[in-house]
C-alpha cells in the first residue's frame, strides 16, 4: 500500500496518544527514562502505528509529541522525526500480529543487567514467581530467556539479529540491547506494563543474586 493512500483515524490516533503519554509519565517518574531516552509506540491499525517523536522529555509528553508511522517506520502525515529505533518497533508489529504496543526503556537496573550478561548473549529466568506475570508462562517453574543484542547504531543489522532468534522458533516476549536499555510488548497498554515492571524486578533480582552470593 502506497504511503499516499494510507488514512490516519484521528479519534484513535487521540486516544494512541493519550494511552502513550500518561504510560511515558509514569514511567518517567520512576526514573526510567533519563535525559529524553526510551520510546513508545501503539499499533493504529493494521498499516500504521503512533510513536514518540525522537527527543521529546517522555514525562512531559502531549498528543503533539506522537507522530505516526507505516510499518516501515517512515513518517506519514509529519515531517517530525520518528526514533531512529522506530524499525525496532514496527519489527515487533509485523512479526507479532498480537502485539499492539511496544515500550522501550532505558532504567539503570536494565542498562546494567545488560552489560553485566551481554558475553552470555541472554539473562536465563528461572523459579522466580513473578514470572507468571508474562503472558503464556504459569508456573515458576518454567525458563524465561531474555536475549541481549549488541548494541549498534546500524538499525537494519539489530532487527536482523531479532529476526533471527524469533525465525529460530525460540519464544521472544522482550529483548535487552547492551549497555541500552529493555525492549518488550503485549495485547494492550497494561499487559505490556505488566510485562516491563515484572522484568525491570526480574532484572534487579538477578543482579541482587550476582552482588550477594559468595
Amino acid at each position: 500500500m502506497s504511503k499516499a493512500s494510507l488514512s490516519i483515524d484521528p479519534a484513535r490516533l487521540a486516544d494512541c496518544a493519550d494511552a502513550i503519554a500518561g504510560a511515558a509519565r509514569e514511567l518517567a517518574a520512576f526514573g526510567w527514562t533519563p535525559a529524553t531516552s526510551s520510546n513508545f509506540s501503539m499499533r493504529l491499525d493494521a498499516d500504521l502505528a503512533a510513536i514518540t517523536i525522537s527527543g521529546r522529555d517522555k514525562g512531559r509528553l502531549g498528543r503533539d509529541d506522537i507522530m505516526v508511522v507505516d510499518m516501515d517506520g517512515k513518517a506519514v502525515g509529519s515531517d517530525a522525526r520518528p526514533s531512529a529505533e522506530t524499525g525496532l518497533h514496527t519489527q515487533v508489529y509485523r512479526r507479532f500480529p498480537q502485539a499492539n504496543v511496544v515500550l522501550h526503556t532505558h532504567s539503570r537496573t536494565q542498562s546494567v543487567a545488560s552489560r553485566l550478561f551481554s558475553k552470555d548473549g541472554r539473562i536465563r529466568l528461572e523459579g522466580w514467581e513473578l514470572q507468571k506475570a508474562i503472558s503464556g508462562y504459569t508456573t515458576h517453574e518454567s525458563v524465561l530467556d531474555i536475549p541481549v543484542f549488541p548494541n549498534t547504531q546500524h538499525m537494519p543489522e539489530l532487527e536482523a539479529r531479532v529476526d533471527a532468534w524469533i525465525d529460530s522458533g525460540k519464544p521472544l516476549y522482550a529483548y535487552l540491547i547492551d549497555g541500552h536499555g529493555i525492549y518488550t510488548w503485549g495485547r494492550d497498554m497494561p499487559e505490556t506494563r505488566r510485562h516491563l515492571e515484572a522484568l525491570e524486578f526480574l532484572l534487579g533480582c538477578e543482579l541482587d543474586l550476582r552482588r550477594l552470593s559468595p
